[in-house]
Parts: structure tokens; sequence; C-alpha cells
């Protein structure tokens, strides 16, 4: 079993700290978060499980093959720092992480106090539509705000989208709080959305927007593998 195997060798992953955008790389940095598109697959299972607790699917309606069900290999993955120690890792997750020239920008975020995984970001190249989570260990921090001041950064500097759109369900107060004060305001939007799991949801949906949208290094290349956007998470 991975847990078991993490757990035997109490790994961490020896990824490279994340330096400025290059071509199909993205960083994106905030005052407490430092967000870059996965380079293992250990990025991407990582980033995954920060989202797979019951309460994150509640809100982003994750099918069960989506998530890392299995709760203590979820823990053991949000509490890497992917540039800790450099003990001994299953070599699967360290594998390169393919790229599909087709997807969206998928980024996973991490803590600049303590290095843990924190949470992931999305940006659909079509729609301009972000969304995003943090692992349980990040929220209730004011975090999700800089998430999506991230997902609208991402959006204007970097994919040079003038307009970034962002959508959560009207119940949830702690996503509508993080969205207005990353800057985003109220927008028309479809008043029911359909999650990926079935579930219909009252949707509210916001704008943010930029008159001097620009381009990075990074922009035009491929993005990470199979990026779902449904509203914003939490």
């Amino acid at each position: 079993m991975l847990w078991a195997r993490l757990r035997r060798y109490g790994a961490v992953p020896p990824l490279p700290a994340p330096g400025p955008c290059a071509p199909g790389r993205h960083t994106v940095r905030t005052g407490r978060l430092v967000l870059y598109t996965p380079q293992t697959q250990l990025d991407l299972l990582a980033a995954v499980a920060a989202g797979s607790d019951d309460a994150a699917r509640r809100w982003l309606g994750m099918r069960d093959e989506e998530i890392v069900a299995d709760a203590r290999l979820r823990r053991t993955l949000v509490r890497m720092r992917p540039g800790g120690n450099h003990r001994r890792v299953p070599a699967e997750l360290l594998a390169a992480l393919e790229l599909d020239p087709e997807g969206g920008e998928v980024l996973v975020a991490v803590r600049r106090d303590d290095g843990r995984y924190a949470g992931a970001l999305q940006l659909d190249h079509v729609t301009g539509q972000t969304g995003g989570w943090l692992a349980p260990h990040a929220r209730g921090r004011g975090l999700g705000a800089e998430l999506f001041a991230a997902g609208a950064l991402l959006g204007h500097a970097h994919v040079g989208m003038d307009t970034v759109h962002a959508g959560t369900e009207a119940t949830n107060a702690a996503c509508r709080g993080a969205l207005t004060r990353a800057g985003f305001v109220p927008a028309e939007g479809p008043p029911r959305h359909t999650l990926r799991d079935g579930r219909e949801i009252h949707a509210v949906w916001f704008r943010h927007r930029s008159g001097t949208p620009a381009r990075c290094r990074a922009a035009g290349h491929a993005g990470a593998r199979d990026p779902h956007v449904d509203p914003a998470g939490v």
C-alpha cells in the first residue's frame, strides 16, 4: 500500500523550489503562498489529497475516482514539504508529470511559513474561470483570499486574460468572503450549476478585471493533465 510505504520511509519528496516562470511552468507568489505548475506525480497527488476530505468534497463535488480516499494517506501527503528532507520516496511518485497541451492551468499551493502542501488552484484557458481548494491545515487562516488573488494574477499577468471568473455555492459564505477579499465583484451567471458528482447547486458568480493583461514565458505551452474547474471551492 502506498501509504504504508510512505510511512515506513518517513519520506519527504526531493522536489526543487520553483523558480521564475519557464515554458509550460508557471510560478505565482502571494504573501503566504507559493503556487507552481506541478512537476511530479507526487506534486499533483498531494494537491488532490488537499481537497479530498469530506468537508472539501461537499463544496467541490468531486467524484470518488477523483480523490485520495484513504484518510491516512491524505494526512501523510499534506504533511509533506516539497523542499524538505530528501529521503527515499516511491519512485513512481517522483516521475515527471506528463502535461496535456489541451489542459488548463493547475497549480499546486505550498505554505511559505512551514513549506507544507496547502492546496491547489485551477484556471480554464477558454472560459477564464478559476477555482481552488485548501488543505484542512490551511483553512481558517485567510489563505482563501490569497488563493483566489493568485488565480486572478495567473489569469491577468501570466495568461493574458482581461477578465477572470469564479463561482461558488450560494451557501458557501467562506468562499464568497474569500473571493470578495481577493477583489472579485458579483457578476451575472446561471443560478443553477451541476457539479461533477451530479449534485445541482444554487450558484453565485464573481469576476475580476484588469486593464493591463500580460503573458509570461509559460503562456501558450502545455497545461496540467485533466483540469476541472467547478465553482471555486474552499
